[in-house]
């Protein structure tokens, strides 16, 4: 059998075999036990040994998250005088799910919540970046703004300070001000991933490879012609600025509160006072205007802070790497996590924002 299957059989054995009424305690009984199978598995074995108590010590959140019970966070071991564990109860109704609020008490560090996902190259910047913060991925900006704001207000977790950064994705002035009032850091780019086009990080990609000279020199420049060739035309401007309009109003319309209105007459008023300012032509000429004056002035930041293509990263693999898309970003994540290149490193926290812990 494979260690898996034999950690099965124990387990269940030392359940089913234990003596009525006992206290059966489970150090990490998701070691070699595959993740699809361990809730359903726990479900059964406690379902058959109902006269027993049941205590997991684990380190599998989402495993924890998943008992039907009072969950604690053991935080700290301290020997000074005596022996003594610092173990704190997880709150209820925190507006995080239980999985998060743990992994939230159970950091030494200060959180630091982002946009992306647990696996995308977002995540690797920011942690490389960002060493002293434990970095969660919250997915949309929507969903850092919240997680920030939730935790800020939350007493149960006041004394874990936490930050956010989310992507420039076309923000005013006004709202930066305001998100940084909330404790949340704008980029300089549209979005993370054009911050490996920025020139400085660039050229610490393809220094890093053995460019040097004429040679590095050639392929900067190519890579910022190519980069400003995407817009080369009136339709693909018009592209972007349509989905700056879209993201523009959707932040407006989602800003609109209606919730003093007492009946629909109120509603309807309330609705078109707060939309009659949304100018949706002066919006978009403003980020034409932007954009190409980037374009113009041959200002590659001001057009990444303007420009949310994804697709941008393939000239950069090809031009930085002469590699293939996934094997260039496959490269970034490992050479992020385990700083195996400084400079780039560097040139990275250069361009991301300065987080003090509150």
């Amino acid at each position: 059998m494979s260690d898996g299957e034999r950690a099965i059989f124990y387990l269940i054995g030392q359940t089913l075999a234990a003596a009525e009424n006992s206290l059966i305690i489970f150090d990490e009984p998701e070691l070699h036990v595959h993740r699809a199978i361990m809730t359903k598995l726990w479900d059964e074995l406690e379902a058959a040994r109902q006269d027993c108590a049941f205590v997991f010590i684990t380190h599998d959140l989402e495993f924890a998250a998943s008992r039907m019970a009072q969950k604690f966070v053991i935080r700290e071991y301290q020997n000074e005088t005596a022996p003594c564990w610092t173990i704190e109860a997880v709150p209820e109704n925190t507006g995080f799910s239980e999985e998060l609020t743990t992994l939230i008490l159970g950091s030494r560090r200060p959180i630091l919540f982002v946009e992306g996902n647990q696996n995308s190259l977002d995540l690797a910047i920011y942690r490389c970046c960002y060493p002293d913060w434990t970095v969660i991925p919250r997915g949309s900006c929507e969903e850092v703004i919240h997680s920030v704001v939730t935790m800020r207000r939350n007493q149960e977790l006041t004394r874990v300070t936490c930050s956010g950064i989310v992507d420039a994705d076309d923000y005013q002035a006004e709202d930066v001000a305001y998100l940084n009032q909330l404790g949340i850091s704008v980029l300089g780019t549209s979005e993370i991933e054009n911050v490996i086009l920025i020139p400085e990080v660039s050229k610490a990609i393809a220094e890093s490879e053995g460019y040097t000279g004429d040679e590095l020199e050639t392929r900067l420049s190519n890579l910022k012609a190519e980069v400003f060739g995407t817009l080369n035309s009136a339709a693909a401007i018009d592209a972007v600025v349509t989905r700056y309009c879209i993201r523009r109003i959707d932040r407006i319309l989602k800003k609109i509160d209606l919730s003093e209105s007492s009946n629909v007459l109120e509603i309807a008023a309330e609705y078109t006072r707060k939309t009659n300012t949304l100018d949706i032509a002066d919006i978009a000429q403003k980020a034409t205007d932007r954009i190409n004056a980037a374009l113009q002035n041959g200002n590659l930041p001001m057009l990444l802070a303007n420009y949310d293509n994804k697709a941008l990263m393939a000239a950069a693999a090809k031009h930085l790497k002469s590699s293939r898309l996934a094997d260039f970003e496959s490269w970034l994540t490992r050479v992020l996590r385990n700083d195996k290149v400084p400079a780039l490193t560097t040139a990275i926290r250069n361009n991301l924002p300065t987080i003090q812990p509150q």
